[in-house]
């Protein structure tokens, strides 16, 4: 306990004389504006890909499930390590950046949206919602066209592009804002009509009627 007070004095209490453009110390920022964006963060990502494995358990029976179910790969993972190093930077460097609270609460309200929208994806279509693209037509896998999918036609993806630029927005992060859309509307842009080919192929002209 010493040592942490000393390293206190002399390493935070010096930094805290410096006022930030909103008289806010940098002591300050770092123990309300980092602590509440980055929980808020770290909350987001935990309940995103604990509930798909668990949704997927859920629908699909634990035999059926593996941990992929959890979304989480290397590429996903270098993002996420990007956008922190990024947040820790411009909070030390630019931390009035940080401060635009109606931007992180607009992006925290889109996380929240497009967990709900995903999620409630998944829930409507049940055993027809898989992880993974089917490429042979299975007896249980059906065209849903009912609930939100009567309004969004990939409310999954939509809901996860949503969600995935939200948590950037929210940290006030705008090179990985910029990134994480680009990135993921081009995985979209691939993997959707890829899709597509294979409903088109179960489902035939009922599917380009729903497309429609």
């Amino acid at each position: 306990m010493l040592f942490i007070n000393h390293l206190w004095e002399y390493v935070v209490t010096p930094l805290s004389v410096l006022q930030m453009p909103s008289s806010i110390s940098f002591a300050e920022i770092l123990s309300y504006t980092a602590c509440r964006q980055l929980s808020q963060m770290f909350l987001a990502v935990i309940f995103f890909h604990s509930s798909e494995y668990i949704l997927a358990v859920a629908i699909h029976g634990r035999s059926n499930v593996t941990l992929k179910s959890l979304l989480i790969s290397k590429n996903y993972l270098l993002a996420m390590i990007f956008s922190l190093l990024e947040y820790i930077v411009e909070i030390v460097l630019f931390p009035g950046l940080k401060e635009h609270w109606w931007i992180s609460d607009t992006g925290l309200a889109l996380v929240v949206i497009g967990e709900f929208t995903r999620k409630l994806a998944i829930i409507t279509a049940g055993r027809a919602f898989t992880h993974l693209i089917k490429v042979y037509h299975e007896e249980h896998h059906l065209l849903i066209t009912h609930g939100i999918y009567r309004f969004v036609r990939h409310p999954g993806y939509s809901g996860f592009f949503i969600w995935s630029v939200g948590t950037q927005i929210m940290l006030c992060n705008p090179i990985s804002t910029v990134g994480f859309a680009i990135v993921a509307w081009k995985f979209f842009a691939e993997r959707i009509p890829y899709e597509e080919y294979f409903l088109k192929r179960f489902f035939g002209s009922e599917y380009e009627e729903y497309a429609r």
